[in-house]
């Protein structure tokens, strides 16, 4: 019977410290009404407001205390109504891309660069793309598994 206690405790604390760092936090829903972008963003994790991105016709800029990770949210004009594969291309994403989705809906581009993992998705909404672009050390991929998994899984449209 201990042994089996001592397991499942091991299997109960393997999850928790998987989903642990995603399901503590406090999490607030970001939207930009003018392009229906909705986003779930974790308030203690990213606190430093940075002002409103590059590049893009609304949104937000977001840095973790240190700095060490920053989250972009921002729609961006597709006025030619590309799709999400055309917007990609369009956007000339670096060679050597990890992780690559892309589907009529919306694209996910993943890799590492210079010691940090970037995240990419952008949804395609009429006449906008709603993006939102993580970048944090690649050595702690682990740790923001869950919070990426969240944040992209929550971008809405």
């Amino acid at each position: 019977m201990a042994a089996r206690q001592l397991l499942a405790f091991i299997v109960f604390s393997l999850i928790q410290a998987a989903i642990g760092p995603a399901a503590a936090a406090e999490w607030r829903k970001y939207a930009i009404q003018e392009t229906g972008l909705s986003v779930d963003v974790p308030v203690a994790v990213f606190t430093e407001d940075a002002g409103a991105p590059e590049g893009g016709i609304a949104g937000r800029r977001f840095f973790t205390e240190d700095r060490r990770a920053d989250l972009t949210i921002k729609s961006i004009a597709n006025s030619a109504n590309d799709s999400p594969a055309s917007f990609l291309a369009k956007m000339q994403p670096p060679a050597g891309i990890q992780y690559k989705r892309v589907t009529s809906r919306f694209f996910a581009v993943s890799s590492i660069k210079d010691g940090r993992t970037w995240y990419n998705r952008c949804n395609r909404a009429g006449g906008f793309m709603n993006c939102i672009l993580i970048n944090y050390p690649a050595a702690e991929d682990r740790q923001w598994d869950a919070i990426v998994t969240r944040i992209s899984l929550s971008l809405a449209p």
